[in-house]
């Protein structure tokens, strides 16, 4: 009898009759999306600080304060508790949820229930999945600019495409209703909201938000706003959640926050989504397939975070208050350099449009990303160009840093910029 192998090699198969296709390793999807600046530059600037070089990093958006002691030795106990060595549900521990609820009475004065929230790994998961989860192919998602870097690139990633609105430092970076109208088409699924502003630090007064709310609601737009800086305010300012102000606009709004900015706890990856019940159903459905359950270690951390007092929060708002006026004004002082007081988060956004197209060292930088790479080669300091963020002429430092090194690596910047001529 014939090997039916034999016999299927001797008549041909369809498959072994097709020819070779050869296919892009990377997919076209994955290939488009860029790279973190703000994590490129603070990867770089540490990786010269490890060559023995003196680089101070204004790059990364991370408090340097350690996570206080209280919240570490909760999750120090929690590791020991055999349950949290096993997997838990998805939208989170029913714990964590609930203090998710209180907390968000208790800091935003809205009234949510546990099955309005998700708990998610980082506040970026929180974004990804949010876009991912009401923006289909085409539709269009209003982008305030300047933005925090992940937005476009997750907004690309759900098959949305993002439609910039540019706010400059005359305005205080913060864009208007009728921006936002100009910029609105039939495609307008949604508008990203970000108040306190990363990478400005710009705030949105309460009636410019009540404002955003009432045109979102009458267009029948939805809101993805990020709440992450919502503890870091200065001078009086406020950031109210516009489905407080706009009761309507509850049924159309998904908040974004987390326990990173707040408690200085960016490495433990704890943040969430609140929204509709179906969308928070939905993105849950998502999460389940994508990373489950959130660690339950760095979970129970996050309760004992929300359960507690703000005092911590308020001590390390009062370093970064004096880091904030220090910034401000060494930067104020440079000839060239416009930096607009920052009401919000721990981020100085200044224009450097002044300086481009000078001559400094030899070489004569057109753009803030040559500007950037130029102060970091000449004055080993590392600073976030604007092209990160929108438009080239700005530069985002993070003043989450010692009054000493920021004393220290503006100085080094105004020293080169005054070679300037």
């Amino acid at each position: 009898m014939s090997d039916p192998q034999s016999v299927k090699l001797a008549l041909g198969s369809p498959y072994e009759r097709l020819p070779p296709v050869s296919k892009a390793r990377i997919s076209a999807r994955i290939a488009a999306i860029a790279e973190s600046a703000t994590l490129a530059v603070d990867a770089k600037a540490k990786a010269l600080k490890a060559a023995g070089r003196p680089v101070i990093g204004f790059g990364a958006g991370e408090p340097d304060f350690p996570t206080p002691d209280y919240i570490v030795e909760s999750a120090v106990a929690a590791a020991k508790v055999v349950a949290n060595h096993r997997y838990s549900p998805t939208p989170g521990l029913p714990e964590l949820r609930e203090a998710i609820v209180k907390k968000t009475k208790r800091d935003s004065n809205y009234e949510i229930t546990a099955d309005q929230v998700l708990v998610t790994n980082g506040g970026k998961q929180a974004v990804y999945q949010a876009f991912a989860t009401i923006i289909d192919k085409d539709d269009e998602v209003i982008l305030p600019s300047p933005f925090w870097t992940t937005y476009p690139e997750c907004i690309k990633l759900a098959g949305g495409k993002a439609v910039e609105v540019f706010a400059d430092e005359s305005q205080n970076y913060l864009v208007t209703v009728e921006q936002l109208e100009k910029a609105r088409t039939p495609n307008t699924k949604a508008l990203l909201f970000c108040s306190p502003s990363n990478p400005t630090g710009s705030v949105y007064s309460p009636e410019q938000v009540k404002a955003i709310g009432e045109w979102a609601l009458k267009n029948e737009i939805w809101i993805i706003t990020d709440e992450i800086y919502e503890h870091l305010l200065y001078d009086g300012a406020t950031a109210p959640s516009i489905p407080v102000l706009v009761p309507e606009m509850a049924d159309k709004t998904i908040i974004l926050n987390g326990v990173a900015k707040t408690y200085a706890m960016t490495g433990w990856r704890v943040g969430w989504m609140i929204g509709p019940k179906d969308v928070i159903k939905a993105a849950t459905n998502l999460q389940s397939h994508l990373t489950s359950n959130v660690s339950n270690i760095a979970q129970r951390a996050a309760i004992t975070a929300l359960t507690n007092d703000l005092s911590a929060v308020k001590k390390m708002g009062e370093a970064f208050d004096r880091r904030r006026k220090l910034i401000v004004k060494m930067l104020n002082e440079i000839p060239g350099i416009e930096c607009p007081t920052p009401t919000g988060a721990f981020y100085v956004y200044p224009s450097v449009k002044g300086v481009l197209n000078k001559e400094i060292r030899g070489r004569r930088p057109s753009t803030s990303a040559e500007l950037a790479t130029l102060i970091l080669e000449e004055a080993e300091v590392a600073v976030v160009p604007g092209e990160a963020f929108g438009p080239s002429g700005y530069v985002r430092l993070s003043y989450a840093t010692s009054d000493e090194d920021i004393i220290e690596g503006v100085t080094r910047i105004k020293n080169l910029l005054a070679e300037a001529k």
